[in-house]
């Protein structure tokens, strides 16, 4: 069970950090977290060894930009609990690596892949998100578009993660056998 609840169809915030190619996730929280699953403890390590008052700026709405095969390294979910409690709604990358893509959309974060989106942007800027239509727009007009996810990603999203919608669709097809 998820405990986050589903994105805003548009999300709204700023640019609160850039990563460059091959990022790995662990590195969020320090690998000595890795496997921690305390929310608070996670919280108060996210992004130190980048920016020590990452968690102080970040708003809830904002987003992080990364390179290419963003999320490279095992898939730990511990540095997402730490970026999603500190406010961040969505990653926007040049590409994921598979097995942090298919964790974290599992979990109901929308990862959004548009190419050249790490150097259309700078850490700070206003950016609009339609994750469903993976197009970012910068408080300056400017566009960038990638590519969408497709349906059933988009119902992953929606639900909160895989476990709800899976939950929802059960259940309704249990409902539909007893009537």
């Amino acid at each position: 069970m998820s405990a986050y609840p589903p994105p805003p169809d548009i999300i709204e915030g700023k640019v609160a950090w850039i990563f460059g190619d091959d990022f790995d996730i662990d590195l969020v929280v320090g690998v000595s977290n890795i496997k921690s699953y305390d929310p608070d403890h996670l919280r108060s390590v996210c992004m130190k060894a980048y920016d020590p008052g990452f968690v102080d700026r970040v708003r809830q709405g904002d987003i992080i930009i990364g390179g290419r095969n963003f999320g490279y390294g095992h898939p730990h979910y511990p540095p997402m609990v730490a970026l999603r409690n500190a406010g961040i709604a969505a990653i926007v990358a040049e590409s994921f690596s598979p097995g942090f893509w298919r964790g974290e959309t599992f979990n109901g974060m929308p990862l959004v892949t548009i190419p050249g989106v790490s150097t259309a942007v700078a850490i700070d800027d206003a950016v609009t998100l339609d994750w469903r239509a993976a197009t970012l727009r910068t408080s300056d007009g400017a566009e960038v578009v990638g590519t969408p996810p497709n349906a059933r990603t988009v119902q992953v999203i929606e639900a909160g993660g895989s476990y709800e919608l899976l939950l929802a669709e059960h259940s309704r097809e249990h409902q539909g056998q007893m009537q």
